[in-house]
């Protein structure tokens, strides 16, 4: 079924336009015209529309319930490239659990707009869906270190719980680089495990150029054994002014004390302090 692609941000601008021609002397100033803007869209909601056959925008979703109309629905404004209408998306959010299945078969299908499947994992996020949950760390065990996609579905892993912590830690090993790092920073949000505070520590010796990271990642796990590894980095010669900065708050964060050293001659050090940073 092909539903018909609107662009309710065009017609809610032609909308405020002539509320304007026939409202606009009642404004002192625009910003009080833009302090009046929710009002203004409530009105625009509740006024029958002949673009929607005179229903009013804000029931024009409602009559629509089946999860593959709606979700399939959200996906063709992505691939017109119209916006897609918060009130759509928010008919998928109130419909709810029956539209999980339909939206998950989204995420998994790499032909579907990059939008739309961002749109798709902010929805799952909403509706507290555990249903994607292995499909998202699957996705972090090789990936780039930048992927937007990707990060969105850490957050909504985080979001979850710990119930993350166990299927993460079984397919740990199977990780890139990257996806490794990604799936310790959901894993810290859930501080007591052995193997996650191993793997932080690890991280964090191995991984020199991302040892700031990794500080934060200690600090965040709340466990003073780290203490000894991060005092001993923050000693190092040659240590990045800013890295020994993180590595320095980790260790006051768990109750240590950073060696003092001086940072006059570095580069990094330097320009902080033009700008009165340090």
């Amino acid at each position: 079924m092909n539903m018909p692609i609107i662009n309710f941000d065009e017609h809610f601008a032609e909308y405020t336009s002539e509320w304007m021609k026939n409202h606009g002397a009642e404004y002192a100033d625009y910003d009080a015209m833009e302090a009046d803007m929710p009002r203004i869209y409530m009105g625009f909601l509740n006024t029958r529309a002949r673009w929607l056959g005179s229903v009013t925008p804000g029931s024009y979703f409602t009559q629509f319930e089946d999860p593959k109309v709606l979700v399939d629905w959200m996906r063709s404004y992505c691939e017109e490239r119209v916006p897609v209408p918060d009130l759509l998306l928010e008919q998928i959010s109130f419909v709810g659990k029956p539209c999980e299945k339909r939206l998950v078969e989204l995420l998994k299908d790499g032909e579907a707009p990059d939008e739309a499947r961002m749109t798709a994992v902010e929805l799952l996020r909403e509706m507290e869906s555990t249903q994607p949950k292995m499909l998202y760390i699957n996705w972090q065990l090789d990936r780039d270190a930048e992927d937007e996609l990707k990060d969105n579905a850490l957050e909504s892993l985080c979001a979850m719980g710990d119930v993350v912590v166990q299927p993460i830690l079984q397919v740990l090993n199977k990780a890139n680089d990257a996806g490794q790092e990604a799936l310790l920073e959901v894993l810290t949000h859930f501080p007591g495990n052995e193997q996650t505070f191993q793997l932080a520590v690890r991280l964090f010796r191995e991984r020199k150029d991302r040892r700031a990271l990794f500080a934060g990642y200690l600090a965040r796990l709340g466990d003073d054994r780290a203490l000894p590894v991060l005092t001993e980095a923050a000693a190092e010669s040659g240590l990045p002014y800013l890295t020994f900065i993180e590595i320095r708050n980790a260790i006051e964060e768990l109750g240590g004390t950073c060696p003092e050293r001086e940072y006059e001659d570095d580069p990094e050090y330097e320009a902080l302090r033009d700008l009165d940073l340090t």
